[in-house]
């Protein structure tokens, strides 16, 4: 299984990069961009046993996201996840 999982700080969290973008577009002739923020793509294949129950891999990558990859208390997560 493809897994795409997708990391931004929360609303309300500084964005040290997404505010350096956000300011330096203008001068690159890029005007109305606003609220720029910027997060992490992970890209990884989850493997699970036959006859695993359905939605065990979406439980799995959400404790990865909960237990690792992301830090709940600064940062959303979403994912997706590719089953071809």
């Amino acid at each position: 299984m493809d897994v795409r999982v997708y990391i931004t700080p929360k609303k309300g969290i500084l964005d040290p990069q997404g505010v350096a973008i956000e300011r330096s577009l203008p001068a690159l002739g890029f005007d109305g961009v606003t609220d720029v923020r910027v997060g992490k793509f992970i890209e990884l294949q989850l493997s699970l046993p036959n006859g695993t129950p359905p939605g065990r891999a979406r439980d799995e990558v959400d404790e990865m996201c909960r237990k690792l990859l992301a830090n709940p208390i600064i940062e959303d997560f979403t994912f997706t996840i590719d089953e071809a």
